[in-house]
């Protein structure tokens, strides 16, 4: 079946579609990660976002339930050069397409994914329609043009969890039914969590307590947590002022600690501003520099916004860089015991270079007794 892929500025694409039909709208990305299109689908931070694989060749190992990084899948549509039907992984339980088609996601293939990628490296990130049921050019750009984009919306509402919940034995579990009371209890602010994350802490001995997005931030301290973890998320952070409001009011009174969306809302909470960069860095090759250590890490990330440097504080110490295009990547406030990274340290898909910042956390937790 034929599909068609219309930008806002009037740029074409055609295709077909592997899985499903229809149509959907959203942001065009790309990615340039060689492995991992299930943890990408599942990556509630790609939430609004049509996303364009840069790896040519897609579907190969077929997908494993285990390897979730959520509920559902959250992309409003999966873009590929080439798919491949027949899988070849003894994990694997389904197809691509099955998988997809499961989850009602458009997925498109025979696309020339190389001159998408070079276009929005040069014009930037911008809106676009995937359609296999209007296929006209000129109705396509309109509905691109008049679809809402990314910036000022908040779409941390639709992707966090609806009730508190604990993690246990790698599992979700109702709240006081992990059997446990041992470890660091964590406090987790659900702005589109990936499951890793609640997996490395776990694996470090903490207990983690995923609450919603818009939870006040006395309920938060009235579980007497550690430390609060604040999740990576899609959308605009600007556009996230109720988070902002309870991060700030926790400064100070338990260590802080978040990734990607959760450092953006840490930054604007020490009272910076956050932007939309031209074309987001998304991929599991990103190399960022630790100014404290001097050593390059290899880092995983998946973000269109970044923290403005000259925004932030004096208080306020930028801790990483990013060395395409030296944005800030991570921040740390010594006094408050509050650090964050614009990357994502749990991986899945990507380096494992940055796992210490687990280790870090856990340490800053036991470090600074409850306030």
């Amino acid at each position: 079946m034929k599909a068609l892929i219309a930008l806002e500025d009037g740029r074409l694409f055609e295709g077909r579609a592997f899985a499903g039909s229809g149509e959907t709208e959203g942001e065009i990305v790309f990615n340039t990660s060689m492995t991992g299109y299930q943890e990408i689908l599942t990556d509630p931070s790609y939430k609004g976002q049509i996303v364009t694989l840069t790896y040519p060749l897609v579907g190969n190992y077929g997908v494993t339930p285990e390897d979730d990084e959520s509920e559902g899948v959250h992309v409003q549509a999966f873009v590929v050069r080439e798919y491949e039907d027949a899988y070849s992984n003894w994990r694997a339980r389904a197809s691509l397409r099955d998988y997809l088609e499961a989850h009602g996601v458009l997925g498109v293939e025979q696309v020339d994914t190389r001159a998408i990628t070079r276009h929005i490296r040069r014009a930037g990130a911008m809106r676009a329609v995937v359609s296999t049921v209007d296929l006209d050019p000129g109705s396509l750009v309109a509905k691109a043009r008049r679809s809402p984009g990314l910036e000022g919306r908040d779409l941390v509402r639709e992707v966090t969890c609806r009730r508190p919940y604990e993690w246990h034995g790698g599992r979700a579990v109702e709240p006081g039914g992990a059997g446990r009371e041992e470890g660091l209890t964590v406090a987790v602010l659900d702005c589109g969590l990936k499951r890793n994350q609640l997996r490395l802490l776990e694996a470090r001995g903490c207990r983690p307590r995923v609450f919603p997005a818009g939870t006040p931030p006395e309920d938060l301290l009235a579980a007497e947590p550690d430390g609060i973890f604040v999740s990576n998320g899609p959308g605009d952070p600007a556009a996230l002022t109720g988070v902002v409001r309870t991060v700030r009011a926790l400064l100070g009174r338990r260590p802080v600690f978040g990734i990607c969306l959760g450092h953006q809302i840490l930054g604007q909470a020490l009272g910076g501003r956050t932007y939309k960069l031209k074309f987001g860095h998304r991929g599991g090759n990103q190399p960022v520099k630790n100014l404290r250590t001097g050593r390059v890490e290899i880092t995983s990330q998946n973000h269109g916004f970044a923290v403005d440097a000259d925004s932030l504080p004096a208080e306020v110490e930028v801790t990483h860089v990013n060395l395409n295009d030296q944005t800030v990547e991570g921040i740390r406030h010594p006094s408050l015991a509050a650090f964050s990274v614009q990357y994502h340290p749990e991986n899945a898909p990507g380096p494992h270079d940055a796992e210490y910042l687990f280790d870090d956390f856990v340490a800053l937790m036991r470090e600074v007794p409850k306030g």
